[in-house]
């Protein structure tokens, strides 16, 4: 959770490093995704770091933006979810419970939905570090996943996978392999701790 001003610059250089971009800033267009997780640092800095009467306009103001960006990509996606290093692959339908809480470095595709349990708002998943989400993958309920965990397209994850690097699939999802992440996922954190 971003709760200082370098916190804020560390989550948006992961990102950038994380999506690939070479560039400091998005271009005007072709970079809605970046401009979207640039938005979502914004906003969490601001609703975490300058809570005040004085910021709350700007606050306001930051979150209308954010949530018609949201509308137009496809994404139902909270602040304060995502740790720093997030990936987004591309526009397209992501729905995230905001009571989910997932690690550094994910990269997550469309059509993928990280939920609650039924009849509950708040029993929701943790996802740990360096973790790849296939497109269509639907993750819910009070359930751990571990570092390193490749969840494969169109899995239905009901149930916690603590063992790190692993590849889970299916419906239900159950483990495949021994492959993890590390060839999926930009480690940006690991990448910015050694420079």
């Amino acid at each position: 959770m971003i709760k200082s001003k370098q916190d804020y610059k560390y989550y948006l250089e992961a990102d950038r490093i994380a999506l690939g971009k070479k560039r400091k800033k998005p271009m005007l267009f072709f970079d809605e995704v970046w401009v979207f997780q640039r938005l979502l640092r914004k906003v969490e800095y601001y609703k975490n770091c300058k809570n005040s009467r004085f910021y709350r306009p700007y606050y306001y103001y930051l979150y209308l933006k954010f949530h018609l960006l949201s509308l137009f990509l496809g994404f139902h996606i909270k602040p304060n979810v995502f740790g720093p290093g997030l990936s987004i692959s591309h526009p397209g339908t992501i729905v995230v419970n905001g009571h989910a809480r997932i690690g550094a470095n994910c990269r997550i595709h469309v059509c993928t939905v990280i939920g609650t349990k039924a009849g509950y708002e708040d029993v929701t998943p943790k996802i740990g570090n360096n973790v790849y989400i296939g497109p269509g993958a639907k993750i819910f309920g009070d359930i751990e996943i571990a570092d390193g965990i490749v969840i494969g397209a169109n899995s239905v994850v009901t149930k916690s996978f603590t063992e790190p690097n692993i590849r889970i699939a299916g419906a239900p999802a159950k483990k495949i392999n021994d492959k993890g992440s590390e060839k999926l996922v930009a480690r940006a954190t690991e990448i910015l701790n050694k420079s």
